[in-house]
């Protein structure tokens, strides 16, 4: 019989020719356990999803719970489903008063494409402006709006009527016209290294396009669910966007994405032609409760208000390691080490050292430090530790 992980090779459709090929049995709070009994300290989270750890018994009693009552009934938006009806409910009480429209989806790259789609309908115009170094995903039309050509160029042609703007740019709000549909960006650049927006940047961007009849849309799928030490980015800047979407931690660790607008906008993909924009198991039950459980976790145990003072500790120790820079806010954070060609080996190894590490994709000279909203400060300077033996091991050459 072939292992495992013969079988993981040969029968599950590849992302690189690289793969970590960890063979996790179980994961709880903020560790992953191989066959072996092996731990490894998570300081990625999934990227972003699991903001309240692996397996909080609050997701899983939820989980459980609708289990029992149903799964799958209908395609999305023809059946009440309580799940969904509560989730919605909860989130628009969270969001300023024009984002009260919630539909749901199944992932972060299904989110943005609903985005660009309602941006589209509604204005009746074709222009997305875009950001560099920005990750939308990497559905056709996402691609189209990211902002490297690494990973889109070999899949040309794209979506027609994309421009793209430089991050932080004066210029970019000068950019935005009566032809423009939509400005799509993260107020944070998770992808590009954590880069935040200078001061004025996002007023800048929301005033001209009130000006032009364009609507702003934020993708806060990685600095959603007190990520960054705010419950949502929008919350930390002041700016009210009139599209926001979400995904990766909004579904407690179960795939769920979501667009959200005023029902005003969001309307407009109820005609001319009604079903304009569909889909089968978007806002599943499970997923939505599994996501409702996680939020009032974060909320009833003030992960946000926590992530800034686990942040302050992680700059505490990571400054007596050898690292030129961390970026970031929360538990959202680039490492920039003062050897940068270590970080290929320091990510590849990390898990001989008990860490599970990630590159960025739009930045080379930094590591992700994005852990569970849950970690504790024991397992904080847990971590520390072991990544400082990881560091010194590679700058020593061992």
């Amino acid at each position: 019989m072939p292992s495992l992980r013969q079988l993981f090779l040969e029968h599950l459709g590849q992302t690189s020719g690289a793969p970590l090929m960890l063979e996790i049995e179980k994961a709880e709070g903020s560790f992953l356990y191989d066959r072996e009994g092996k731990d490894y300290i998570d300081l990625i989270s999934g990227v972003s999803v699991s903001n309240t750890g692996h397996r909080h018994p609050d997701v899983v009693a939820a989980v459980k719970d609708q289990a029992d009552r149903y799964l799958h009934l209908m395609v999305y938006g023809e059946v009440i489903q309580s799940p969904q009806v509560l989730y919605a409910t909860r989130l628009a009480s969270l969001l300023p008063p024009s984002l009260q429209s919630v539909f749901f989806v199944n992932s972060g790259s299904e989110a943005v494409e609903g985005a660009l789609k309602l941006a589209r309908r509604y204005t009746g115009r074709n222009e997305i402006i875009y950001f560099r170094n920005a990750y939308h995903g990497s559905t056709t039309g996402a691609l189209s709006i990211q902002g490297s050509e690494t990973y889109r160029n070999a899949f040309r042609p794209l979506m027609p009527s994309t421009t793209m703007a430089e991050f932080n740019s004066e210029l970019a709000a000068g950019m935005i016209t009566e032809q423009t549909a939509a400005v799509i960006l993260e107020p944070v650049q998770a992808e590009a290294g954590v880069i935040q927006p200078d001061s004025g940047f996002l007023e800048s961007l929301r005033s001209a396009c009130d000006r032009h009849g364009a609507l702003l849309v934020f993708d806060e799928v990685q600095t959603g669910f007190g990520r960054t030490g705010h419950l949502f980015s929008l919350c930390r800047y002041n700016v009210i966007p009139d599209i926001l979407v979400l995904a990766k931690a909004l579904g407690g660790g179960l795939p769920l994405g979501a667009f959200i607008s005023s029902q005003e906008i969001m309307s407009s993909l109820t005609n001319n032609p009604p079903l304009g924009h569909i889909t089968t198991f978007g806002g599943h039950p499970l997923c939505c409760a599994a996501g409702l459980a996680s939020l009032e976790v974060i909320l009833r145990e003030d992960l946000p208000a926590k992530a800034a003072a686990k942040e302050r500790q992680f700059r505490e120790e990571l400054s007596q390691l050898p690292v030129r820079e961390i970026r970031g806010e929360g538990l959202l954070l680039a490492v920039v080490p003062e050897e940068k060609k270590i970080i290929p080996e320091l990510v590849r190894q990390a898990p001989t050292y008990g860490l599970l590490l990630d590159y960025f994709l739009f930045c080379d000279d930094a590591f992700r430090i994005a852990p569970p909203l849950t970690i504790t400060h024991d397992e904080i300077s847990f971590a520390c530790q072991r990544l400082r033996s990881l560091m010194h091991d590679l700058s020593s050459g061992n």
